[in-house]
């Protein structure tokens, strides 16, 4: 008895040394394949921003010799009035952009889920196809589409005896809504969130509605929304984020364009610091506080997202 007791005590230590062989080997082999996307982190995203961080604190212009400067970048920024025009001309178009960029997707998420229209399928293609086309190509096409002179749309305005069309480009008042037309031709991955959200809604609570005579507007805000808030908070976040990255439309507006005030978003500034001046010392210093700004608005939503998301399963 005492021989098989030892027998099965040193099988049952061989099958433990064998599991553990087996799982360090498996072990090695997923850092080994891991490996190459850890050394492209480490080198192309985890150093240069701690590079970045560093250089906020030093005078580093390309081809001049670096020196530390401690805060002074920081200082600046608080005075510097590009930058606060900048920053201003950034919220001032978010505070328009923002809003328009939820509520127009989720109408049309809303409108290609009623069983009252036809052809959602090659809708839904249509709305979604915009997204797919390159970011530049984009802006060139709504250029010619919004030319205050031989645009399509002044063309349209003019055929409704509307003698004098804004110059959407040019005019203070009217570019950040040419900004916005242009950005909501590319909500259609936004659109497909929420209406795949909408799709996931149980019915049996739009039939529990229709027996207590509830209304499409009294389902739509007491169901549907509740519902989908989730998808909601995430496209918000995104938008709020993308807008302080805004970059594109501004870059290539400015660029094909005479100079406009109005254009010069934060993130536009940045580049033109680190790479039309070549002061790469105060760029850094601009792009951490974008991320301060943006770290701060992301908390913000998320604090205040207690008060209106549901999450069906429970608090998250």
């Amino acid at each position: 008895m005492t021989s098989q007791s030892a027998s099965t005590g040193a099988s049952i230590a061989q099958n433990i040394m064998r599991t553990r062989s087996i799982e360090q080997r498996q072990r090695f082999w997923g850092w080994v394949f891991l490996s190459p996307w850890i050394i492209g982190f480490l080198a192309f995203t985890a150093f240069p921003i701690a590079a970045s961080l560093v250089f906020s604190f030093t005078d580093f212009k390309i081809g001049e010799e670096i020196s530390w400067v401690g805060l002074k970048n920081w200082q600046n920024l608080l005075v510097d009035p590009a930058t606060l025009q900048s920053l201003g001309v950034t919220l001032k178009f978010g505070i328009i952009a923002l809003p328009v960029s939820i509520i127009f997707p989720l109408m049309l998420a809303a409108l290609l889920n009623s069983k009252y229209v036809a052809g959602k399928p090659i809708l839904r293609v249509l709305f979604y196809m915009p997204y797919m086309v390159p970011a530049i190509s984009g802006v060139f096409i709504w250029q010619s589409f919004l030319n205050g002179q031989t645009g399509w749309l002044n063309r349209l305005l003019r055929l409704l005896n509307i003698a004098d069309p804004p110059n959407w480009l040019f005019d203070t008042a009217w570019i950040h809504p040419a900004m916005v037309l242009i950005g909501l031709w590319g909500v259609g991955n936004a659109m497909l969130t929420m209406l795949a959200s909408m799709q996931g809604v149980p019915t049996e609570l739009y039939e529990a509605a229709d027996v207590d005579g509830a209304g499409p507007f009294t389902k739509f805000r007491k169901i549907t929304l509740p519902m989908i808030s989730p998808v909601i908070l995430y496209n918000l976040v995104l938008t709020t984020i993308g807008l302080m990255q805004y970059f594109v439309v501004p870059f290539v507006l400015s660029s094909t364009t005479r100079s406009n005030p109005d254009t010069n978003f934060i993130n536009l500034y940045l580049y033109r610091t680190a790479f039309q001046f070549f002061d790469m010392g105060y760029a850094a210093t601009l792009a951490w506080f974008l991320f301060a700004i943006g770290l701060l608005l992301t908390i913000g939503i998320f604090a205040t997202s207690r008060r209106w998301v549901y999450y069906s399963g429970g608090e998250v």
